[in-house]
């Protein structure tokens, strides 16, 4: 079994870190390279940035905040957040990101998972699902979490395995922000079906509920915002209570 990995996410909106509920009642939490550079210190295994109004105008900007965020950083990160082609990848990549994560414009164009996989490698391709549980079905949302779509979370993740997606990043909807645990159910599930890495988010709120998500939910990484940012559960002290029930962590 491989270590299971602890992944503090920053979601970004014009260069400040910034947290809602249920993708929603957005506010600012602070500066995204100290915090990174805190998680980094703290004992963190990897990071998530995600520019959640990523716009052309805006790339620009992203791109050289993630120059700085490599400058002070010593541990892999993911960005994402209007990546629409090959060439807004490689800006992002050679900027200093160890991988992109792309989620809408792979629901419009999925071969854009197959072009970045060949041309960087699957290891480098993270895709994001957002999906809401609708009527006993897990529905597929685009434009942070506001655009319906006909897909569906289950045969999605497949595809986007097969296609060359590295890793599967899943956000519940339904659990986003609430800090009532993560959807542990459905990621087991999902995990089964899939032979690729499934990071699991949305629903964070104590350490149990990580504890939950790794023995029960069968994630392969556990990713959290709010308890994070404010500090509320140290990366260290999560780790630490982990490994005293017996999930192997780095």
């Amino acid at each position: 079994m491989l270590a299971r990995r602890i992944i503090p996410c920053l979601d970004i909106r014009n260069g400040k870190t910034v947290k809602g509920i249920r993708f929603e009642n957005v506010v600012d939490v602070g500066d995204p390279v100290e915090l990174g550079a805190r998680y980094a210190q703290e004992g963190a295994d990897e990071l998530v940035y995600l520019d959640i109004t990523a716009t052309h105008e805006g790339r620009k900007l992203f791109a050289d905040l993630v120059e700085r965020i490599a400058a002070h950083l010593h541990i892999p990160f993911t960005v994402g957040g209007g990546i629409n082609d090959l060439g807004d990848a490689d800006v992002l990549l050679s900027a200093g990101a160890d991988k992109v994560s792309i989620n809408s414009s792979a629901v419009r164009e999925p071969g854009l998972i197959d072009r970045i996989a060949r041309g960087f490698g699957t290891q480098f391709v993270v895709v994001a699902i957002d999906a809401k549980l609708e009527q006993n079905k897990w529905t597929v949302f685009v434009n942070g979490g506001r655009i319906p779509t006909e897909k569906e979370l289950f045969s999605w993740a497949r595809e986007a395995q097969e296609r060359g997606a590295g890793e599967i990043l899943f956000t519940s909807m339904n659990h986003d922000g609430t800090r009532n645990g993560f959807a542990c159910d459905t990621l087991r599930e999902l995990s089964s079906g899939l032979s690729i890495p499934v990071i699991a988010s949305g629903g964070a709120g104590n350490m149990e509920h990580f504890l939950e998500v790794f023995r029960d939910g069968h994630a392969d990484a556990a990713l959290a915002a709010s308890i994070f940012h404010y500090n509320e559960i140290p990366v260290p002290v999560l780790k630490d209570y982990l490994k005293r029930n017996n999930i192997v962590v780095r």
